[in-house]
């Protein structure tokens, strides 16, 4: 497997009992990169990253990420790994302040260097002035604002993103945007999953889309486009997984409301 390369999979294949869920997926994401990884549900997106977080240790073939094993390796991962899911799950009794303090002691970090951290990105996601709040009474949007902030107080070099924009404004989602950008041209390598095509179509640097655990294509977007003679990565995204069909379908759910 490549030295230069943060994240990297090789033949990764996963089952659930009789059920096929990853079919020989291969991939990597180097430093400075964002790889969107898209496709419908289902197609095991959530499921290649449960994977390189180490917390589904029975696969076949190989990953890496920062070098490590994710089967033997996944509290080293873990360590060099911020990871943003779709649903923020924190600890809703504590404070912001309080929970951040917590993750950052989970990382071995003083908490001086937490608080300041912690303040700077709670300011440049404009929600410093929840700080004392518990987390209980945050809406959506904030709790996916302070679960980015956990997730970088650690300063990781390797970022996960499933679904990062949920709950969020167009403001947030403007600002988040431009963080992932930047991020990425510190030389952080991002793995990027969303259902959003124009999010991935403007922001990653190359595309993988999944159909039915298998990788139906992958490039730039403009590679993509150009493979499939389509306009936008939406297009490209429905013709690869068999979603053209979609006109049909709501034409078919509006006559039906009609009779």
């Amino acid at each position: 497997m490549s030295e230069r390369a943060s994240i990297e999979v090789s033949g990764l294949t996963k089952r659930y009992g009789d059920k096929l869920v990853l079919d020989a997926v291969e991939f990597a994401v180097a430093p400075g990169e964002i790889l969107g990884y898209v496709g419908p549900n289902g197609a095991g997106k959530s499921t290649t990253i449960r994977i390189l977080l180490g917390l589904l240790p029975e696969f076949e073939g190989q990953a890496r990420v920062a070098g490590f094993d994710p089967k033997r390796d996944a509290l080293e991962i873990k360590r060099r790994v911020g990871y943003v899911a779709e649903n923020a799950l924190l600890y809703e009794s504590l404070t912001v302040a309080e929970h951040l303090l917590f993750v950052g002691r989970l990382h071995g970090l003083d908490d001086a260097l937490v608080e300041r951290r912690a303040t700077a990105c709670l300011a440049a996601l404009d929600v410093e002035q929840r700080i004392d709040s518990r987390i209980s009474a945050l809406s959506k949007g904030m709790r996916q604002k302070v679960l980015l902030t956990a997730a970088l107080l650690h300063a990781p070099q390797i970022l996960l993103f499933d679904e990062p924009m949920s709950g969020l404004d167009v403001h947030s989602q403007i600002l988040v945007k431009e963080v992932v950008r930047q991020l990425a041209a510190s030389g952080r390598a991002v793995l990027f999953s969303s259902h959003v095509m124009d999010v991935v179509e403007r922001l990653c640097t190359r595309v993988v889309i999944l159909r039915e655990g298998k990788i139906a294509a992958q490039g730039t977007f403009e590679e993509l486009a150009r493979a499939q003679s389509l306009g936008t990565l939406e297009d490209v995204f429905a013709q690869v997984t068999g979603a053209r069909d979609a006109q049909a379908r709501a034409s078919a759910l509006v006559e039906a409301l009609a009779s």
